[in-house]
């Protein structure tokens, strides 16, 4: 009797179902209004992202359709068309949600016009704007059989134009216009009697389509939106050298050229002009995805609040760290104790100010810091400026192929080496995930460490609204081990050895299953077994089968998973012992955490990596322990808030639906402000 296959979600599907979730956000009427404009926002950012980069790799696997269901066991055709039906219908629940916000906003008397809605001034308006800041900007392309259909870009929103003279019966001319996306997508009209008033761009140009074809003979015109995602993946030897730069920049440049992935389009438009688009671009029917007259709904997370104040989230004050001041000197407060930063309640300057200090200590002799994401005008980068013309050696791993910001990186890197700082590129064959950062100071003639390690970027923007772990620690055990791992980065290696440190991609997986194992044991022999993991996916095989063996000994399994989770809980012989959470709300939930009874000895690890394949064996990551038991118990208590979330958490579960999970209990618990709240109290 063969055993049965352990049960697997497909991570494609599991991520639609992850982004469904944030569809509910939209849907949640006790949201802000605006704010569920911006969800549909993200929602659909989300979707961009997905095609651009996982339905491009299932359209290049599809063509291998026996090796890929021998080698992953899945058909990837299959899979693309199970996409496609999920796909189509969160864009119809889209486009009703997003009728509905439109009607909610009128409501509060704002208004968004389309360009049939304009009244006689407010039209005056439009045409002068579209004169002074549009019409220089738009450069019709006549569509000719004798000549190649025109390269559409990625994500960029045109208008396929279809000219007509009725009267005339002259033959139908076709054009594109591409929508500018340098400006901003949403005017703001003239207010009437406290009516607020707002209409997009693409409106804009639709009421002055006349100001553009005026040199043709036509009686009727039309215009319908549509939008191509390619495929985003870059081509690139996987040999890191002197040419790494420019050759990625060669590759960034035919990004924007990738097969197209998915048409979207206007769902009023009619089907020859739709046959059009699908012939010249030689599109499959997999890739048509039917929308409503907006394409990149990322612009509304930009949305204008033109109305009251609670139509937004109010904006925390991010909280003071007890006893850690930035107007004391913070390398000589770390030197007595660790403290953890909780981003984003409380303050991302802490870590600026640590690397201000140390830019300006006379003791401090070098900086090292690896770098992921950055923000546009990073002040962690300007840190590491002023380090070095203090004359600090600095040391920085940028990430070059860190995907979508492959070019800030770059610019990055060259702004960083025109300072004299020692840059390094990265690990052949590795991304390097790493979220740390050591500095180097002379005290009574030796080398102290102090250090800043995270489970999210080293970027003041993203700070403000990701959930994050921060560390700041001399503690011996860790920072000799951290100078270590910073000497192989620069020697462009990694080892092995490290016992307090989790290092991938040699050691993530070992001590993960060890640590399991453990629990494993202790459940057999009676003993209190119990983990906890947070992260934001879960689709590691043999993780998943790993937490099955877990769950079949006994051992009790809490997960938080934001994102995909291929793991299928309450399984009969599999999962009865595994329970998983999702929690969406304000934040974007990005902490990576591991708990593990450890028979009463409780031990707690922040980490930079997911439990993906990628994140254990292709990547450097850092996992480290928490051994401060101040920390550890503020760690454990937001974790158990985020377990007993009643509001903001839902199941994840076989029958994939989402449902909210609800624990009745005497006052609702909502663990984004709880937690909030529970640290204000601490400070």
């Amino acid at each position: 009797m063969t055993q049965e296959k352990p049960p697997l979600i497909n991570r494609e599907i599991s991520w639609l179902y992850f982004n469904a979730r944030v569809l509910q956000e939209a849907t949640d009427k006790t949201v802000p209004l605006i704010e569920r404009l911006r969800f549909l926002a993200i929602f659909s950012s989300n979707l961009d992202e997905f095609y651009r980069v996982r339905v491009a790799t299932l359209n290049r696997l599809a063509n291998l359709v026996s090796k890929v269901k021998e080698e992953f066991g899945y058909n990837p055709k299959k899979i693309l068309n199970q996409i496609k039906n999920i796909v189509v219908k969160q864009e119809k629940k889209f486009n009703l949600l997003y009728e509905e916000i439109i009607k909610e906003l009128a409501e509060n008397k704002i208004f968004i016009l389309n360009e049939h809605q304009l009244n006689v001034s407010r039209g005056i308006f439009v045409k002068k704007y579209f004169r002074e800041r549009i019409l220089s900007t738009i450069v019709p392309i006549i569509i000719d059989d004798k000549k190649p259909f025109p390269e559409l870009r990625d994500r960029v929103i045109y208008f396929l134009v279809k000219l007509t003279n009725n009267a005339k019966k002259q033959k139908v001319k076709y054009a594109l216009i591409e929508i500018p996306d340098s400006l901003n997508r949403f005017l703001v009209l003239p207010e009437t009697n406290n009516l607020k008033f707002i209409i997009l761009l693409d409106d804009v140009i639709r009421y002055c389509l006349d100001e553009i074809f005026f040199v043709f003979d036509y009686d009727e015109v039309e215009a319908y939106s549509i939008q191509i995602t390619r495929d985003a993946e870059l081509d690139l030897d996987k040999n890191v050298s002197d040419k790494f730069i420019e050759a990625l920049s060669k590759s960034l440049q035919k990004r924007k050229k990738g097969k197209p992935m998915r048409l979207l389009y206007d769902s009023a438009m009619p089907i020859e002009m739709l046959n059009i688009v699908i012939n010249k671009l030689e599109l499959s029917s997999e890739s048509l995805i039917p929308g409503n007259k907006y394409h990149n709904f990322k612009d509304f997370i930009s949305f204008p609040n033109v109305g009251e104040a609670d139509l937004e989230y109010k904006k925390i004050t991010p909280l003071p760290v007890k006893d850690l001041s930035i107007s004391k000197g913070m390398l000589e407060l770390i030197k007595q104790k660790d403290y953890l930063i909780n981003l984003p309640y409380q303050s991302f300057d802490y870590i600026i100010h640590f690397l201000r200090e140390a830019a300006i200590d006379p003791r401090v002799k070098s900086i090292h810091i690896t770098l992921y994401r950055l923000a546009e005008n990073s002040r962690i980068v300007n840190a590491l400026i002023n380090a070095a013309r203090n004359g600090k050696k600095v040391h920085c791993l940028v990430e070059l192929k860190a995907r979508f910001d492959e070019q800030a990186n770059i610019y990055w890197t060259n702004k960083l080496e025109e300072e004299g700082i020692v840059v390094n590129y990265g690990i052949s064959g590795y991304k390097v995930h790493t979220k740390i950062c050591m500095v180097t100071r002379i005290e009574k003639g030796k080398p102290v460490y102090y250090a800043n390690m995270a489970t999210g970027n080293y970027n003041e923007k993203t700070a403000k609204i990701y959930c994050d772990h921060s560390l700041f620690t001399a503690d011996e055990r860790i920072t000799k081990e951290l100078s270590k791992l910073f000497e192989n980065i620069e020697q462009k290696k990694i080892s092995k050895g490290y016992e307090h440190l989790i290092v991938s991609p040699l050691e993530t997986r070992k001590r993960l299953f060890f640590m399991i194992d453990r629990e494993i044991k202790n459940a057999k022999l009676g003993k209190e077994a119990y983990l906890i993991l947070k992260m934001n996916s879960l689709a590691d095989e043999l993780t998943i089968k790993k937490l099955y063996e877990a769950s079949n000994s006994g051992v009790k399994i809490d997960l938080i998973i934001r994102g995909m989770c291929c793991l299928v809980p309450g399984k009969e012989g599999f999962s009865t012992n595994i329970h998983v959470i999702s929690i969406i709300d304000k934040f974007l939930e990005h902490a990576r955490i591991w708990i593990f009874a450890n028979d009463g000895n409780e031990d707690i690890y922040l980490l930079s990596a997911d439990l993906m394949t990628r994140n254990l064996d292709h990547r450097v990551e850092v996992g480290f322990p928490i051994y401060n038991p101040e920390i550890k118990q503020e760690i454990r208590d937001i974790i158990n808030i985020q377990l007993k979330d009643n509001v903001k958490a839902r199941e994840i579960n076989a029958l994939n639906n989402n449902k909210y999970h609800r624990i009745r209990s005497a006052l609702p618990i909502r663990s984004q402000v709880d937690s909030y709240n529970y640290l204000k109290n601490k400070s």
